[in-house]
């Protein structure tokens, strides 16, 4: 039940209840009127879409073009499947019986477009469709019901004489459009193909897809390994001719009863080597929280290359073994098994702001990138440790805009012997306005001891206002 309207009514109903007339929308009241001993439970749209989800899931064995259509509706783009499970026949066969295993009650039907099928799904209770001349038949013999417009528009066509999708194709479209609105023609057109007509999956198809089905359910967790080996080998074949490697590889695992487990590994560069990737999954499988449980057995495995990029063969110097275990090789195994976000690369930004300019991401997130190497025989620009916040000091200058000569520093003091600057940085007020656009002024200086500072005066001199601070924000090497 759920509230609609100020008043509690059914929003759905078994068959035991719709056998007894009770129907959705009807009025709880009214219902426990007809049946006084009716059990109602409170009306969860987040649990039924989740698992409506979970379904998709066990659909994905066929497809990885799966479509959700809240409430209770999946859509399928099975182009160059059916073979697979011996036709269109075999496939619908298939599904029904997992879903009937699960105690599920599933309507199934293909055509040539989502609209087409899905309302064949619903309203089609006639022989199977052989051709595209009887599911054409068979769509315009459809309710307008099936055209899926807002309540009072059906009443409209009903009201008219259109009682068929059949019966409004074959009108104009022009005096359709005029009084029933552009809706029904534009869902007329989808529904009869006259307009290309896809779906949009609920995850991007991956670049590279490998599978293999099990006659029998296997329930040792070694073979399952083996057969992904296998899998990891074809797709290292697959990437190799194609020039690229893999940065991510998904393993989905089918069992029996319809439940489906997922295990992703990244890499932070593209790698293709099936032994590396092998080793990756045998550590994030270790490391799951919840174990790899193979129940009654898996029907199906499934390797996925969801991204790969251009794979660059380079060749290791004779001092190889010296080296030591690669790092990124590491980096890529320590993440698997203590997680993603524990291990981190930094990155550049485009910001000339100092402390914006360098972001930490997890290391598997992005490839290395090639920081610009300084000037031969020419100082850093920036210090290598900068103070998050910069550091208040006090600072003597000789005129008021000028460079600094002397600064204390944590109960020091700092002479200064030379001194580069000032070098103007302002905020970026195009990312947002409201920020004042106050300068700062950066000199690199060299105290009398020789240890190197980066400082900043913060703001100019003006009349009338409080003199400008000093900063200290980071430290040379």
């Amino acid at each position: 039940m759920e509230k609609e309207r100020g008043a509690l009514r059914l929003a759905a109903a078994n068959r035991a209840a719709l056998r007894l007339g009770l129907t959705p929308g009807l009025a709880l009241a009214d219902a426990r009127a007809r049946v006084p001993d009716l059990l109602v439970e409170e009306h969860a749209p987040e649990a039924d879409r989740r698992f409506l989800e979970r379904i998709a899931e066990a659909c994905d064995r066929y497809t990885p073009m799966v479509a959700v259509n809240p409430p209770h509706s999946l859509i399928l783009d099975v182009t160059g499947v059916p073979h697979l499970f011996g036709g269109e026949g075999g496939l619908k066969a298939d599904a029904a019986r997992r879903m009937a295993a699960a105690g599920l009650t599933a309507r199934l039907a293909c055509a040539g477009t989502p609209e087409a099928a899905l309302a064949l799904a619903r309203f089609h209770r006639g022989p199977p469709l052989m051709d595209a001349a009887s599911e054409e038949a068979a769509v315009r013999a459809l309710p307008v019901a099936a055209l899926d417009l807002p309540p009072e528009t059906e009443t409209a066509l009903r009201r008219a004489g259109l009682n068929c999708v059949g019966d409004i194709a074959r009108r104009p479209s022009a005096p359709l459009t005029a009084r029933f609105g552009a809706q029904a023609t534009w869902r007329l057109a989808r529904l009869l193909g006259r307009v290309d007509s896809r779906i949009t999956p609920r995850r991007a198809p991956p670049a590279l897809l490998f599978s293999h089905p099990f006659a029998e359910p296997i329930g040792r967790m070694e073979h399952v390994m083996g057969v992904l080996g296998e899998l990891a080998q074809r797709a290292a074949t697959e990437l190799e001719a194609r020039g690229l490697g893999g940065r991510s590889f998904e393993a989905r695992f089918y069992r029996s009863d319809g439940e489906t487990r997922t295990v992703r590994i990244e890499t932070g560069a593209p790698v293709r080597d099936p032994a590396v990737v092998m080793r990756l999954f045998a550590l994030r499988i270790e490391a799951l929280a919840d174990p790899l449980d193979p129940g009654f057995g898996f029907d199906l495995v499934r390797l996925a290359v969801p991204q790969a990029e251009p794979f660059s063969q380079a060749q290791g110097g004779l001092d190889r073994e010296e080296q030591g275990e690669d790092l990124g090789a590491l980096v890529d195994r320590l993440s698997m098994r203590f997680g993603r976000a524990r291990f981190r690369r930094l990155v550049p930004r485009d910001t000339h702001i100092p402390e914006r300019a360098v972001a930490a991401v997890p290391a598997l997130a992005a490839a290395p990138e090639s920081w610009a190497a300084p000037e031969p025989e020419e100082p850093p620009q920036r210090p290598l440790y900068l103070f998050r916040p910069p550091l208040p000091i006090e600072v003597l200058a000789e005129v008021p805009d000028g460079p600094p000569l002397r600064f204390r520093w944590r109960g020091g003091t700092h002479d200064v012997a030379a001194q580069e600057g000032p070098e103007r940085i302002g905020e970026e007020w195009w990312r947002d306005i409201s920020r004042p656009e106050t300068p700062r002024d950066y000199y690199r200086v060299e105290d009398k001891g020789g240890r190197r500072f980066w400082i900043f005066r913060h703001g100019i001199h003006e009349g009338g206002r409080a003199p400008p601070l000093w900063y200290l924000h980071g430290l040379f090497s």
